[in-house]
C-alpha cells in the first residue's frame, strides 16, 4: 500500500514486532496443541477424536472463507494489505487461541462453567485478540489508519478466533460428548451467529482507531481501555446469556436471537457508516490533488467512488489502475492524518509518505498513458 521506495523511518519498530509476533503464534500453537490434540491419543477412541476433528474442520474453515467477503467489501475505499490481514486471521487462530484455552480450562475447572464461560472467557478472550491490534496500531502502524482498519483487523483476527473454536464445538458434537446434536451446532455457531466473536472485538479495533484518529494525547490509552471495555460487556452478556438459559431450561434461541438482532444489526449500521466517512474523508484530501494535476477529474472520480477499486482492476491495465486507485486513496488518509497531526503537535510517519505517494502516482499515471 506504500510505495517501495518510500522511507521506512521505523524499520527496527517492524522488525521487533514481527518477531514477537512469529513468538506469540508459536508459542500458542504448541499450547492448543497440548490443549486439544495431545488429550485425545490417551482417549477411549483417538482416531474417533481426530476424525471428529476433521469432520469439524471441514465446517468451519470454508464457512470462513465466505464470511471474509464482508469486511473486504467495508474496507473497499482502501484495502488493507492481504499479509496484514493474515497476519490478524492466524493470530486469532493460534495465538489468541492457544493462550486463552489453557486458562479458560483451568478457570472453569476451579471456578465452575458458568464462571468461566460468563467471567473469565469473556476477559481472556478479548484480551489476547486485542494484542494483534496492539501490535497493529503499535508496530505496524503505517497500516493501521483509523477506525475502519481496527475493525478490519479486529474482524479478521476474531473469525480465526471463532473458526478454531468451532472445530472444537463441532468435533464434541459429532462425537456425542455435547448435548446437542452437530446439526444444531453448526447452524446457531456457522449460521444463526457466526458475527458474535467479531462484534465483540471490533469494540477493541474501534478503541484503538478512535486513539489512532485523535489529536489527544490522553485518548491514546483511554479509548483502548474502553473499547477493550465494551469488547468484554458485549461477551459477558452474549455469553452470559447461554448460561442463563441453561440455568432457566429455556431455549437458547429465546435469549440469543434479541441479542443477534441488537448487537449485529446495530454494528452492520454503525460500520456502513464509519465506511462512507472514509469515503468522505478520501474525496475531501484528494480535491487539491485534482488542481495541482496529481489526479484527473475521472481518476479522482473513481477514487472516490464505493467501488472503484472493482471497476479499475475489471476493466484494461486492471493491475496499474487497481494500484493508482489504492495509492490516491493511501495519500488521502496520510495527508489527513498529518493534518490532525499538526493540530495535535504530534509527530506522525504520515508525512513522510505523502511527496513518495504523489511520485508513485505520476509513475502510474505514466505507464497507464504509454499503454
Amino acid at each position: 500500500m506504500v510505495p517501495s521506495a518510500a522511507i521506512d523511518p521505523e524499520r527496527g519498530r517492524r522488525m521487533v514486532g514481527l518477531v514477537l509476533y512469529v513468538l506469540g503464534t508459536v508459542l500458542g500453537g504448541l499450547l492448543l496443541h497440548a490443549v486439544f490434540l495431545i488429550p485425545p491419543l490417551f482417549g477411549r477412541d483417538p482416531i474417533g477424536a481426530y476424525t471428529a476433528m476433521a469432520y469439524g474442520a471441514a465446517l468451519a474453515f470454508p464457512a470462513v472463507l465466505v464470511y471474509m467477503t464482508v469486511p473486504r467489501l467495508l474496507d473497499r475505499y482502501d484495502p488493507e494489505p492481504a499479509w496484514a490481514l493474515a497476519i490478524a486471521f492466524t493470530w486469532g487462530a493460534l495465538g489468541a487461541c492457544g493462550f486463552s484455552a489453557p486458562i479458560n480450562s483451568v478457570v472453569s475447572a476451579v471456578a465452575g462453567e458458568a464462571i468461566g464461560a460468563a467471567v473469565c472467557a469473556p476477559i481472556v478472550e478479548e484480551f489476547f485478540k486485542a494484542l494483534i491490534l496492539f501490535g497493529m496500531f503499535y508496530f505496524w502502524r503505517r497500516e493501521f489508519d483509523g477506525v475502519i482498519d481496527g475493525i478490519i483487523y479486529a474482524t479478521f483476527a476474531a473469525l480465526g478466533f471463532a473458526a478454531v473454536e468451532n472445530v472444537v464445538y463441532y468435533a464434541r458434537a459429532g462425537t456425542g460428548s455435547a448435548s446437542v446434536d452437530l446439526t444444531s451446532v453448526f447452524i446457531l455457531r456457522g449460521v444463526v451467529t457466526p458475527w458474535a466473536h467479531p462484534l465483540f472485538t471490533s469494540m477493541t479495533g474501534i478503541g484503538f482507531g478512535l486513539s489512532r484518529e485523535s489529536t489527544g494525547p490522553w485518548a491514546r490509552w483511554l479509548y483502548p481501555l474502553l473499547g477493550y471495555a465494551a469488547a468484554v460487556l458485549l461477551h459477558a452478556i452474549w455469553n452470559g446469556a447461554a448460561v442463563l438459559s441453561t440455568a432457566l431450561e429455556v431455549p437458547l434461541v429465546l435469549f440469543l436471537l434479541p441479542l443477534w438482532l441488537l448487537f449485529v444489526v446495530g454494528f452492520l449500521v454503525m460500520v456502513l457508516a464509519l465506511a462512507l466517512r472514509r469515503g468522505r474523508i478520501i474525496r475531501e484530501y484528494l480535491q487539491d490533488e485534482v488542481l495541482i494535476g496529481t489526479l484527473s477529474r475521472d481518476e479522482y472520480a473513481l477514487v472516490g467512488s464505493a467501488f472503484g477499486q472493482f471497476r479499475a482492476r475489471s476493466g484494461p491495465q486492471g493491475k496499474l489502475r487497481g494500484e493508482l486507485i489504492a495509492t490516491a486513496a493511501r495519500l488521502a488518509l496520510s495527508k489527513w492524518h498529518a493534518t490532525r497531526a499538526m493540530k495535535g503537535q504530534m509527530r506522525t510517519i504520515s508525512f513522510d509518505f505523502i511527496v513518495p505517494l504523489r511520485e508513485r502516482i505520476a509513475q502510474l499515471r505514466a505507464e497507464l498513458a504509454r499503454g
